[in-house]
């Protein structure tokens, strides 16, 4: 199993994920996919949408091995965010 470590403060990955989110992902998966789980890795912008936190990491971190993963929970309502750490 792989640990990963964080490279960035928690203040510096949610600047990076949300700014991410808003400017290149939010308006491609916007329609269609409230409750579906985006990884965002905010160093390369890369993103997986899946039903699940853990599906989206792990298929984010097959495309970017290194990736520092963003998470953003689609809803209706509002976004929740979070860094992960998901051993793959």
């Amino acid at each position: 199993m792989t640990i990963r470590q964080p490279r960035y403060s928690k203040e510096e990955f949610a600047r990076r994920g949300d700014e991410i989110y808003e400017t290149q992902v939010r308006s491609q998966v916007e329609a269609g996919n409230d409750g579906k789980i985006v990884a965002i890795d905010i160093e390369t912008g890369a993103f997986e949408l899946a039903d699940d936190t853990m599906v989206a990491t792990r298929q984010l971190y097959k495309r970017v091995p290194d990736a520092q993963p963003w998470v953003v929970v689609r809803s209706a309502i509002r976004a929740l965010h979070r860094q992960a750490n998901v051993p793959i």
